[in-house]
């Protein structure tokens, strides 16, 4: 008994020292997917992505770093229409604000709502009136995602107070009329 006592420290030294080479001809594991921050679904577009730098056509510059509490230095744009998606940046380059804008089908616009902030896992949200969604964490930040008959409005902040990223989806339904 003694002797396994004695032993017990080296076995268990050698236990994680073993390594594992594969055999010629036998099947690895793949590697893990990339995926994009959601998963392609059938019938619902991409996550935008900026494509060039310009003026946001319904949200200026001024109205987010006031209603996000960053200065913006940087908006890019999406090639989406006929609303294209906003991205706002801080002076280190950082994104601060995304504002995707969608106006099509009812079926289409509540599953990308349900997609950025599910029912099942977010806060309820109803403002602007007649509006329904979610609020709900994300990343370091957060998520208001809203849709009214075919229309829907996404704004992501890198604030984790949600009345920022409602005012900037308030302000831009405003102003699109929607």
């Amino acid at each position: 008994m003694r002797r396994i006592l004695a032993l017990a420290p080296a076995l268990a030294l050698l236990a994680g020292c073993s390594v594992s080479t594969p055999i010629a001809g036998t099947a690895q594991p793949a590697p893990p997917p990339t995926t994009t921050k959601h998963a392609a679904e059938p019938g619902l577009p991409p996550d935008p992505q900026p494509a060039r730098e310009a003026k946001c056509p319904y949200l200026s510059a001024e109205t987010v770093q006031d209603a996000n509490g960053q200065h913006v230095t940087t908006v890019r744009v999406s090639d989406d229409e006929p609303h294209p998606s906003c991205f706002f940046y801080r002076p280190d380059g950082g994104l601060q604000v995304t504002v995707q804008v969608y106006v099509g089908t009812k079926d289409i616009a509540t599953k990308l709502v349900n997609r950025a902030a599910p029912v099942d896992t977010s806060n309820p949200a109803s403002d602007p009136a007649g509006w329904k969604g979610g609020y709900q964490p994300a990343g370091d930040g957060v998520v208001y995602a809203v849709s009214k008959g075919g229309a829907a409005v996404i704004v992501t902040s890198n604030q984790q107070q949600s009345i920022k990223a409602r005012t900037v989806a308030k302000k831009a339904i405003a102003a699109l009329k929607l």
